[in-house]
């Protein structure tokens, strides 16, 4: 086994035997990484606290067959305050968990992390759940969805007074008129393309300052998790707590 180096968020973990752990980390240059944490369940383990999920860690590990081994731990950002409020967490969860479902495990990319770990701190400095939508969508467009909002996905046709988007559609790629959606896909406003189009084009600040209305927001969270889930052909299971 060959001894490494790196630095890793914590999406989650699970119990193995009567006192270890599996811990999957998004690390920032070998991808996605399962470990086992030998002993963190014991009473006064070493690095137990340290290893919760959201934790941002730098890590020393043992590269074995299947699971590695975690042999250190040293805390870079706990994010402790996500856990400890439970409307926080739900949304550091579902970042979390989207990140698990499309990273790849051994496979380096440093800008996944990046986003992952400063959407985390933003999270907490700033404490709204615009910060996890906004980060549905930026990883979206990471693994290559570019949604297409200011026309029609499937005729082209200009959306404006004569056109209007009626619904998303996940397969086409972006929003339907009235005359291609014929049943298909989830409804759209004008308003969810107007704060989908701030996301996507990376003003997250603008969106912050100005926030749409709670139903508005839902309505962009809802579609940016089934466009993940299309992506990734896999349930959230952290959509059930909205």
């Amino acid at each position: 086994m060959a001894l490494y180096r790196d630095h890793g968020v914590v999406l989650r973990t699970s119990k193995l035997g009567e006192t270890d752990r599996i811990i999957t980390f998004l690390t920032r240059e070998n991808g996605k990484v399962r470990a086992v944490a030998k002993g963190v369940r014991r009473p006064g383990s070493k690095f137990g606290a340290r290893l919760e999920p959201t934790s941002n860690v730098a890590l020393q590990l043992y590269r074995g067959r299947n699971l590695d081994i975690v042999t250190q731990a040293e805390t870079l950002d706990t994010n402790r305050s996500l856990r400890e409020d439970y409307e926080l967490l739900t949304h550091a969860i579902s970042m979390l968990e989207a990140v698990d479902q499309v990273a790849q495990e051994r496979e380096s990319d440093p800008v996944m992390y990046r986003m992952l770990e400063g959407a985390l701190r933003t999270l907490a400095s700033e404490k709204s759940p615009i910060i996890s939508v906004a980060f549905l969508w930026k990883l979206l467009s990471h693994e290559g969805f570019h949604p297409v909002l200011t026309s029609c996905a499937r005729c082209e046709l200009e959306f404006g007074t004569a056109v209007e988007p009626a619904t998303f559609d996940f397969g086409e790629g972006g929003a339907l008129c009235s005359s291609c959606a014929a049943g298909g896909g989830r409804r759209i406003s004008a308003d969810a393309i107007v704060v989908i189009s701030a996301l996507v084009d990376a003003r997250v600040r603008a969106v912050i300052d100005q926030p749409p209305s709670t139903e508005v927001l839902l309505e962009v969270e809802h579609l940016g998790v089934g466009a993940l889930e299309h992506h990734s052909e896999r349930r959230l299971r952290s959509a059930a707590l909205y």
